[in-house]
């Protein structure tokens, strides 16, 4: 039998900017409350984890960076990230061995509170639920931009929140969804998405909403050019600690544009009086029961890769929407030195 209080794990750590290593840790004793969960896949996106690896997190947002269960602080040694699918080893009966999602950073084992896990449902696959902080960004986004019944949108950015945006706009009845990216590689993922694709010189105008996911000034530039007069772009982009110049001096004010910021730290004011962080989660969770967004799982690596894997996708060298990160058998040595 394994002694609880001498039980390890493997964790991913960024050391310093650019430079990240695995490191064995001590996992506390479950309390009563607790579930101890073993990760069997976890998700890097190429959006706000690879700018944290590059050291990018600018001072002023640290705090607001924060992810739910960090170790150590921005710019390092910290353990960040928050795409997380495990089964339940030792809790509460209503979860022990139910497959969940959790905001927690690439780890092999990991006690937490089991208010902090979301089971998965059946109709979801364990491997394409790590995809459920993204498609919760999504399912915020869209709160925050209200689209109606007939509109004409464009989804500029065909990253991975860009694609989970335009995946879940396809459902809207009558809406028209033209997802927009310089990479023609992307038309493949717009049509297994179910939605139209353009680069940005051949994009569609006139637009009632844009939603802008390219994290570049060009492409927010392009989204106020497509809007029709008086539309709105939901801006999701996150751009670290550079600075963004805009045409606000051109048709921005005769046409009467909106720009709005998004963000997932808080449920969208639009729903905060009625829905919990927890209940955006399970619905992000449930919408993942549609098997077109395995397509946003682009590569899928041994746990053990991580360290050489990062500064690749960091670089773009490895061109990715959600690479996913396999953990099979990667903590037995782990085990055999808690003890048996």
């Amino acid at each position: 039998m394994t002694r609880t209080a001498t039980r390890t794990a493997r964790s991913f750590w960024l050391e310093a900017p650019g430079r990240g290593a695995l490191r064995e840790v001590a996992l506390p004793v479950p309390g009563p409350d607790d579930v101890l969960v073993r990760t069997l896949f976890s998700g890097v996106s190429r959006g706000t984890e690879t700018l944290v690896f590059g050291g990018r997190v600018p001072g002023n947002q640290y705090a607001a960076m924060r992810a739910p269960f960090q170790e150590g602080d921005f710019p390092g040694p910290v353990k960040y990230g928050y795409l997380n699918v495990g089964v339940v080893e030792e809790g509460p009966e209503r979860l022990a061995g139910r497959t969940v999602f959790c905001l927690y950073p690439h780890q092999t084992r990991y006690v937490v509170p089991a208010a902090a896990v979301t089971p998965v449902p059946s109709t979801v696959p364990a491997g394409r639920a790590v995809l459920a902080g993204t498609v919760e960004t999504a399912v915020n986004a869209l709160w925050d931009a209200a689209p109606l019944v007939g509109d004409r949108i464009t989804v500029v950015g065909g990253g991975m929140v860009g694609c989970s945006v335009a995946a879940l706009l396809a459902r809207f009845p009558g809406v028209r969804v033209e997802l927009v990216d310089a990479d023609p590689g992307r038309a493949e993922v717009a049509a297994a998405l179910g939605v139209g694709f353009a680069s940005p010189a051949d994009a569609l105008g006139d637009r009632d909403l844009v939603v802008h996911a390219s994290a570049t000034e060009a492409g927010l530039a392009r989204s106020l050019e497509l809007l029709r007069t008086e539309g709105t772009v939901v801006e999701l982009s996150w751009y670290g600690d550079r600075r963004v110049a805009l045409p606000l001096g051109e048709a921005f004010h005769s046409r009467r544009l909106t720009l709005r910021g998004s963000q997932v730290g808080t449920v969208s004011p639009a729903r905060a009086a009625t829905r919990t962080y927890a209940d955006r989660l399970a619905l992000a969770l449930d919408l993942l029961a549609d098997p077109a967004l395995d397509t946003l799982v682009t590569g899928e690596s041994a746990f053990a890769e991580l360290p050489g894997l990062m500064p690749r996708l960091a670089s773009g060298e490895i061109p990715a929407l959600c690479h996913r990160i396999r953990y099979d058998g990667e903590d037995t040595e782990a085990d055999a030195r808690g003890g048996a």
